[in-house]
């Protein structure tokens, strides 16, 4: 009865051992593509009006395209906020290094405009309303390695899901 026992409870522990192995390589899986290939991120707040909803979208954005080189003028990008580095924030990039910008200093008087030409490593980030939007108008040109993922795609709500547009601009 004592061989039973042990050999019951050895069966019991190799299972247990499987799924702890399991789940810890789904795990590391889970981490490897969030942190390399691709973020889920929800974004909020009425700067990207009227591309993303004021009370919050679900959005996909890949880690790749950012590593890679291959964000432009016209994609929305994930960036570690320069004024606070614990909050991602959500805008699109209007110029690169190398580019000049022209924007409104005051978006109520549109007489009062400003030219600037972005440094090389640098972009200039802009929400779309930008009646509404902390960006590069309040603290400059962003340097790339803030930029976290390129967004793609909205997951939530359901009316909206699919392909985010790029703007040229």
């Amino acid at each position: 009865m004592g061989v039973s026992n042990v050999k019951q409870w050895s069966r019991i522990v190799k299972e247990a051992l499987d799924r702890a192995f399991f789940t810890a390589k789904f795990l590391c899986l889970l981490h490897v593509s969030n942190t390399y290939l691709c973020t889920v991120a929800l974004a909020h707040g009425p700067s990207m009006l009227p591309t993303l909803n004021l009370s919050g979208d679900l959005i996909l954005a890949d880690r790749l395209s950012v590593r890679f080189g291959k964000v432009g003028p016209g994609d929305i990008v994930l960036v570690r906020s320069p004024q606070n580095p614990r909050k991602i924030i959500t805008k699109r990039v209007v110029g690169m290094g190398g580019d000049r910008v022209t924007f409104s200093v005051d978006p109520k008087d549109s007489r009062r405009c400003e030219t600037v030409v972005v440094p090389e490593g640098h972009v200039w980030i802009a929400g779309d309303n930008i009646y509404a939007s902390t960006d590069s108008r309040n603290f400059g040109a962003v340097p790339y390695g803030l930029l976290q993922g390129k967004v793609f795609w909205r997951i939530w709500p359901p009316q909206g899901f699919g392909l985010l547009r790029h703007v040229n601009e």
